[in-house]
């Protein structure tokens, strides 16, 4: 066991205006599995480049490990997989890596196969059991569930679970809970570490806020009555100067001792009630710094002039001349919620095109009602370029709204002036998020909608879905969206 200690950090990026880190310390132990999470755009990657000393930066950062990062990059995907690692390790041991490749349910050919053969999840896990390997590294992975569906996250999860030293950022809170013990939160106001899973995080944080909540309102109505009390007090004092004076317009002789002592004692109330309204004021200031403020959003759903939307009878996907799915039935009705499951490469994604109209191979029976109007969230972002502004107008959007949503997903009016390149990969999902959100559809068809996406947004736009009940087909790992969300799901296999 040793420790990680971080102190004073501060750092800001040349293009931004503000510090992402200031005088950040904390201390994190090299035994932990520990869970790194924030929101878009808080800085949980660049903590991890700033532990891997990319960035300069003020404070101090002492350790006595090294660092590997996940992901790993690849320079020449066409060699073998083999070879690949044993550049990263030079003194690898080929039995303990089948060993962990059999524990990632991965079978030992991969290693013979050119890297580029490999999906995107066995490239995951092949990269994993090789860093996990360099047993003396404390390891960054930073969100490898993005390329793992339901089966591979539940199998990564349990990897990671039986081990321990290493930094994990992902906003997946099923697979948080199944493989973390303590969890760093890099919040509005500073950085927090807790001993717990996800769900342990939570639920203090939701107490922690609704104490905080409760006692911003106690110190209100303190403040208020203590400013009309002070309020009581001066015009008190106004009314013994005016005693005072009273008493020597009419030639009676004052008591000034009495007097004196009098506002003496004002005096005093007064100083106590200032002194009062000073330290309430200022315990007031110390609350809700890291309140998520988690505002409602809306969405535009259309009544359909038909119960049912879309039908499937024995339909199955097939691509050059292969099929590649078993053939499945499905209907579409006002208000549905489905969820597409299966593996990576069983059709998925096809499914949500041919609802969408595009050309897709298939057999069996589908046809959609007429006049259908369709919101499409696609997993791919690399063509997001330009301003907000030229985007909503591109789109048809109301620029006005799109800008509110945006707002409400937690982004800066600072990122309003970016062009949609310069955005982090969470940032350019909620971009496609919020143009749907502004769409009036019958339909939403949202493909894998949350990669990069937050936690506290996840839980934002479930609320949403939950209000507005809209009609949606949607593809997604995340386990928990789909429990809370889905009204049926319908699972792919070949």
């Amino acid at each position: 066991m040793s420790l990680i200690n971080i102190s004073n950090l501060t750092f800001s990026y040349d293009s931004c205006y503000e510090n992402i880190f200031q005088n950040a310390s904390f201390q994190m132990d090299t035994n932990w599995k520990l869970g790194l999470i924030g929101r878009n755009g808080r800085g949980k990657t660049t903590l991890l480049k700033l532990l891997l000393g990319m960035y300069p930066y003020s404070g101090s950062i002492s350790s006595n490990v090294s660092f590997e990062y996940f992901p790993y990059e690849i320079e020449n995907k066409e060699r073998d997989t083999l070879e690949i690692i044993e550049d990263m390790i030079p003194d690898l041991e080929l039995w303990k890596l089948k060993r962990e490749l059999s524990l990632l349910e991965l079978p030992e050919e991969v290693l013979y196969r050119s890297f580029s053969t490999l999906s995107n999840g066995e490239q995951t896990k092949v990269l994993l059991a090789a860093l996990f390997m360099k047993e003396e590294a404390f390891l960054l992975i930073d969100e490898p569930t993005n390329h793992l569906d339901l089966r591979g996250r539940e199998i990564v999860g349990n990897y990671l679970n039986s081990k321990r030293g290493f930094i994990l950022v992902s906003h997946d809170r099923f697979f948080l809970n199944q493989c973390t013990d303590h969890i760093l939160s890099i919040n509005k106001a500073d950085i927090e570490i807790q001993k717990g899973n996800f769900s342990t995080w939570q639920l203090n944080k939701d107490r922690m806020d609704q104490f905080e909540l409760a006692e911003n309102e106690k110190l209100k109505k303190e403040i208020k009555n203590l400013t009309e009390a002070s309020k009581r007090t001066a015009k008190w004092s106004d009314q013994v100067e005016s005693t005072k004076n009273g008493s020597l317009l009419s030639g009676i002789k004052p008591d000034k001792g009495y007097i004196g002592h009098k506002a003496a004692k004002m005096m005093k109330r007064s100083k106590t009630i200032e002194a009062r309204m000073e330290k309430s004021i200022e315990d007031k200031s110390k609350l809700l710094k890291n309140l998520e403020t988690v505002e409602s959003l809306a969405i535009k759903p259309v009544s359909y002039h038909k119960s049912k939307l879309a039908e499937a009878i024995d339909l199955f996907v097939v691509y050059d001349e292969r099929k590649i799915m078993d053939p499945i039935s499905f209907s579409v009705s006002a208000g549905d919620r489905i969820a597409i499951k299966g593996q990576n490469g069983s059709g998925k994604s096809s499914i949500l095109k041919l609802i969408l109209g595009e050309e897709i191979e298939y057999r069996g029976n589908y046809h959609t009602g007429s006049g259908l109007i369709i919101s499409y969230v696609p997993q791919d972002t690399s063509f997001l370029q330009g301003d907000l502004r030229t985007f909503a107008r591109e789109e048809s959007i109301d620029e006005s709204l799109f800008k509110a949503i945006l707002r409400k997903l937690d982004f800066s009016r600072t990122q309003f002036d970016k062009d949609l390149r310069e955005f982090s990969a969470g940032q350019k999902k909620k971009v496609l998020i919020a143009k749907s959100l502004c769409q009036e559809a019958h339909l939403y068809i949202w493909d894998e909608p949350l990669n990069y996406i937050d936690v506290i947004s996840r839980m934002q736009i479930e609320e949403l879905i939950l209000q507005y009940r809209p009609t949606m087909i949607f593809v997604e790992h995340d386990r928990c969206f789909i429990r809370n969300i889905a009204t049926a799901q319908i699972t792919l296999t070949k």
